[in-house]
């Protein structure tokens, strides 16, 4: 846990084609943290839509941003677009470099991995990309919130509240992030336990599976030319 007295400086990147939930979510947890600066960072300052239309708006420039200690890397559809953006990886890098913790959402993970930060460490990402994080040199683990070390890394969309909490409670403790969950009133009932792949039915997880289906594929063949920038063999996965 990081003294309450050290002021934090806590940021988000935001690019169009995210998913809102990966950022959103975790700015209900984030921007409540004791003591710190919450900010969400682009590489302009005009708005973007996330992957579903949602006009979105940073409040600064990737290069106006301070030395974070608190990095958070959501992900959807549009991260492919970064996967080889210099600038946006070259950002991540650096404030990687510095920041004590590091959090990524959903296939913010990719994101790392693209940026070469995930060899050797314990992640996990959404369930259509999971299989892909071998290829950045990542152990994956197949749970809703994975830690290792100060990094910690939330599976899909909705995981990221969970990983913000955990976040929280890193930071500034466990009673801090239980007073947050309680006022967001974060107490989950889902009407149906069909939120996983393995507990799904087929025929849902079927149809989930083809309408990523293109993406998915693109991912990967990105992935593998990560891979080769990177020098992790692949010849087995």
């Amino acid at each position: 846990m990081i003294p309450h007295e050290t002021h934090l400086q806590i940021g988000s990147l935001l690019f169009d084609g995210i998913d809102q939930i990966d950022l959103t979510g975790p700015f209900e947890v984030l921007s409540r943290i004791p003591n710190a600066t919450y900010r969400i960072y682009a590489r302009t300052p005009a708005s973007v839509r996330d992957v579903r239309g949602l006009r979105l708006v940073p409040d600064a420039t990737l290069a106006d941003a301070p030395r974070l200690d608190v990095l958070h890397v959501p992900g959807g559809f549009g991260q492919e677009a970064l996967m080889a953006d210099e600038e946006v990886l070259a950002w991540i890098r650096r404030q990687a470099t510095d920041a004590s913790n590091i959090f990524s959402v959903c296939t913010g993970a990719l994101l790392l991995g693209a940026a070469g930060l995930l060899r050797g460490r314990r992640a996990t990402t959404h369930w259509a990309s999971f299989h892909l994080l071998p290829l950045f040199g990542a152990v994956p683990v197949n749970e809703r919130v994975v830690v290792d070390g100060t990094w910690i890394f939330a599976a899909g969309v909705t995981a990221g509240i969970d990983g913000a909490l955990r976040l929280a409670a890193e930071l500034r403790g466990d009673d801090v992030a239980r007073a947050i969950q309680l006022y967001m009133q974060y107490a989950p009932e889902p009407p149906f336990d069909s939120g996983t792949p393995e507990r799904a039915p087929g025929a849902i997880l079927d149809q989930a599976r083809r309408a990523v289906a293109d993406i998915t594929a693109q991912r990967e063949a990105t992935a593998r030319r990560i891979a080769a920038k990177l020098g992790i063999a692949t010849s087995n996965l």
